[in-house]
């Protein structure tokens, strides 16, 4: 959109200069300037409307900076004509045009690539609901947590409140996994149109689906953040590395694998359980085991004890990055 922007103003720039070689008119000149702009708006709004790619918000703003900034333009040149010089003077038939030229442009750029964070753009500000004074409250899914499909588990359990936003650039990766021509990350992909379908038929779950999108930036992760911004949402992942990004750019995360540590039942050392212990430790004599939920047991002096159940006292309780790992040794 930046390049169309650029390649109009050199093209609208040429033509204002060959109309004011053609005559020499101030007339001429100041229609020159103000047509330069329109002519600029009018291409990208015919760019716009065949291609289907870019937002209305995006074309508001290219409107709106487009007029603001040759109401601009018009003050700085009744500004520039009251100077008392002889070179303006004699040279205001190629200033004024400039002027509205360069501002009308200059500004609408501005307007264009700052309009996600122009409020009076129609930003998306999920405020206070229509019937009552309650905030409603937006969660962004990204690819890895509908894959998961933990999600829709959770919403059954009426955790989640609010409503699930799947923005189409997650629906269109989510597509292209489902179609990849390797077999796993195709029954991934599958898997996670699954998971959606079931969501959107379950009437208990608010599901709604965005057609926000930013065609400047081409990585998924950094489209969920902006769009997390604009919408004053939540992102829900299980991705490590967007929970930090995230984090970093002010966005609210909800980590589904933080949920489910969370809600590992706590031991205490000195507390007694009973394990399967299914394969070797690390260390001699080590043995290892696992809960209902996957927390690793590991068992001292229990590998002469493999494939048996039985009972432990726990020693401490270690929390990793990859989950909570207890150390034991047989009753």
């Amino acid at each position: 959109m930046i390049i169309l922007f650029r390649i109009i103003f050199i093209v609208s720039s040429i033509i204002l200069a060959g109309m004011h070689l053609i005559k020499d008119s101030l007339n001429y000149a100041l229609i020159a300037g103000a047509a330069a702009g329109i002519i600029s708006l009018g291409i990208i709004i015919v760019v716009e409307y065949i291609s289907h790619t870019y937002s209305a918000r995006l074309l508001l703003a290219s409107i709106v900076g487009l007029i603001t900034g040759l109401l601009i333009g018009h003050l700085l040149t009744i500004a520039v004509s009251a100077i008392d010089v002889d070179f303006i003077k004699n040279h205001m038939s190629v200033i004024k045009p400039l002027l509205y030229h360069i501002f009308g442009f200059g500004v609408m750029m501005f307007f264009a690539i700052n309009n996600e964070s122009l409020g009076f753009f129609g930003k998306i500000q999920p405020g206070v609901a229509e019937n009552n004074n309650s905030q409603i409250s937006y969660k962004i899914l990204d690819t890895s947590v509908i894959i998961d499909g933990r999600i829709a588990d959770i919403c059954d359990t009426k955790f989640i409140e609010g409503i699930l936003v799947i923005p189409n650039f997650v629906l269109n990766e989510l597509q292209m996994i489902a179609d990849s021509a390797d077999s796993i990350k195709r029954n991934r992909g599958r898997r996670g149109l699954d998971i959606l379908n079931k969501m959107q038929k379950d009437q208990s779950i608010k599901v709604k689906i965005s057609d926000i999108d930013f065609d400047n930036t081409s990585e998924v992760d950094a489209k969920l953040v902006k769009l997390a911004k604009v919408m004053n949402a939540k992102v829900v992942t299980n991705d490590f590395n967007l929970n930090k990004v995230a984090e970093f750019h002010g966005v609210q995360v909800l980590n589904i694998n933080q949920l489910a540590n969370a809600l590992k039942p706590i031991v205490l050392p000195g507390e007694e359980m009973r394990v399967s212990l299914i394969k070797e430790g690390k260390d001699p004599d080590q043995a290892i085991g696992y809960l209902d939920d996957g927390t690793m047991v590991v068992v001292e002096n229990g590998r002469r004890r493999l494939n048996q159940d039985v009972e432990v006292t726990v020693t401490s309780v270690l929390q990793t990055t990859a989950g909570r790992m207890i150390f034991t040794r047989l009753r």
